[in-house]
């Protein structure tokens, strides 16, 4: 793999097997340990010198968020998300039935294992942690799929 797969250049030219070839190369088993992957793309250098954004929130806000939803967390349960038992998990992380059909139909469209599908109930309890909501709705769950690009199959 050429290493430039989704760069807006377009330098890639790896066919879809290739790529697929590639990712395979990672075993499924330690690929579902893994809760978030994502990629990345790069920074236009155009973008590096123009000035930050004064009401986005600095790296200091958020590491402060980050710390009180893992105190909520340890308060709640005794522990943070990704330590929550499957039993744990059908507790905390109930879904109402439609957004549990989301989660179906993400998992057979992506061939997810069990312990992908648990992986993504973490973290999208997590995610709504950290906006305050008491039970996982359709954007937390979304959000939380969207974050397992690599159990995908590239077309």
């Amino acid at each position: 793999m050429c290493g430039y797969l989704g760069d807006p250049s377009g330098r890639c030219r790896c066919t879809a097997e290739q790529i697929q070839r590639y990712r395979s190369r990672i075993s499924g088993p330690l690929l579902d340990r893994i809760d978030i992957h994502i990629e990345v793309p790069p920074v236009a250098h155009s973008v590096l010198n123009q000035p930050i954004d004064p009401q986005a929130p600095t790296s200091a806000e958020i590491r402060e968020r980050v710390i009180r939803v893992r105190e909520m967390q340890l308060a709640r349960d005794g522990k943070s998300a990704h330590q929550l038992t499957p039993k744990e998990i059908a507790k905390r992380c109930a879904l109402e039935s439609i957004t549990k059909a989301l989660l179906e139909n993400a998992a057979m469209r992506l061939g997810l294992s069990a312990r992908a599908y648990h992986r993504i109930l973490k973290v999208a309890r997590t995610i709504a942690d950290l906006e305050g909501s008491e039970r996982i709705d359709d954007a937390h769950l979304a959000e939380a799929i969207s974050y397992r690009t690599l159990d995908r199959k590239v077309s």
